[in-house]
Formats: C-alpha cells, sequence, structure tokens
C-alpha cells in the first residue's frame, strides 16, 4: 500500500502566543502573502523549505516546532 506525506503545522498556535499576530503581520515578516498564510494553516498548501524557514525565524524556534511530517496509508 502506499503512503502520503501530510505536513501539518503549528502557525496559529503560535500566532496566538506571539500576542495575537494576524496573518497579515505573519506575512508581511515571512515575505508571503496573507492568502498563502491563510492557505498553510488550513492545511491546503505545502511551504517551500525557504518559506518554512523564515515563518519558523519568525517565532523564534527551529523549523520542526512549526511544520511535522507524517507518513499516512493512502
Amino acid at each position: 500500500m502506499k503512503k502520503k506525506l501530510v505536513i501539518s503545522n503549528r502557525i496559529r498556535t503560535l500566532r496566538f502566543f506571539a500576542n495575537e499576530m494576524t496573518q497579515l503581520e505573519l506575512a508581511e515578516k515571512a515575505g508571503a502573502s496573507r492568502q498563502t498564510i491563510v492557505a498553510l494553516e488550513a492545511g491546503k498548501y505545502s511551504p517551500s523549505l525557504e518559506l518554512a524557514f523564515r515563518i519558523a525565524d519568525v517565532f523564534g524556534v527551529q523549523i520542526g516546532e512549526v511544520f511535522e511530517c507524517k507518513e499516512e496509508e493512502k
């Protein structure tokens, strides 16, 4: 059986604990569009490696504290 990689994130939680940072504020700090942040939080988009590192940098955490990758059965 094939396995699918599923990338999840904690962006919404990290924004909340960063003084309730808005999606727009995060987008501006990470060099992305607000629509990209919306799609990431909804799990409808996987970021480039560069964007993933920039988002982690905005929160001052390691990339693994923002994004997690798991294998799931198809």
